[in-house]
């Protein structure tokens, strides 16, 4: 078994959803997977061309945290992030790179409280306490979803 990767940083940060990646996702083209994901939270279309033209992931972050958010977005969120990333491993260079993870176990390691799509390495949060059900890694494992997939 391959070194797990437990943050997609440096060599890895291609993995991240702030990694610079231009995507297609509803007609409208996005600068990342992190632009598209908190685009699909809106409601209007408006709300999704402007994040659309952000600058950066962490204003469209920002921005997603802002915007009248669909209601079935707790049911859909999931879905849309494996179809994004789907998106984005598609792509000739991004397939490679995580081919190239080989058997690797895949997690979003980052300190900004976020055990749902990740695991939070600070002190304040549930993993230092063993709560595993409360380290999800949910973006960890779409990505070796889609890695499975792709072999």
């Amino acid at each position: 078994m391959t070194t797990p990767i437990l943050k997609f940083k440096e060599q890895f940060e291609f993995l991240s959803n702030f990694f610079m990646c231009a995507i297609t996702y509803d007609g409208i083209v996005y600068p990342s997977t992190e632009h598209a994901y908190q685009a699909a939270k809106a409601m209007n279309h408006v709300d999704k061309i402007r994040i659309s033209r952000l600058k950066t992931p962490g204003e469209a972050k920002r921005e997603g945290r802002k915007i009248a958010m669909r209601p079935d977005w707790d049911q859909i969120k999931d879905q849309v992030m494996y179809d994004i990333c789907k998106m984005k491993f598609s792509i000739p260079y991004f397939k490679t790179q995580l081919l190239l993870t080989g058997d690797a176990f895949l997690q979003e390691g980052n300190n900004w409280h976020d055990n749902y799509w990740g695991v939070c390495g600070c002190n304040n949060c549930p993993q230092h306490r063993v709560f595993p059900k409360e380290q999800q890694n949910h973006l960890g494992k779409v990505l070796m979803q889609i890695r499975a997939e792709l072999l």
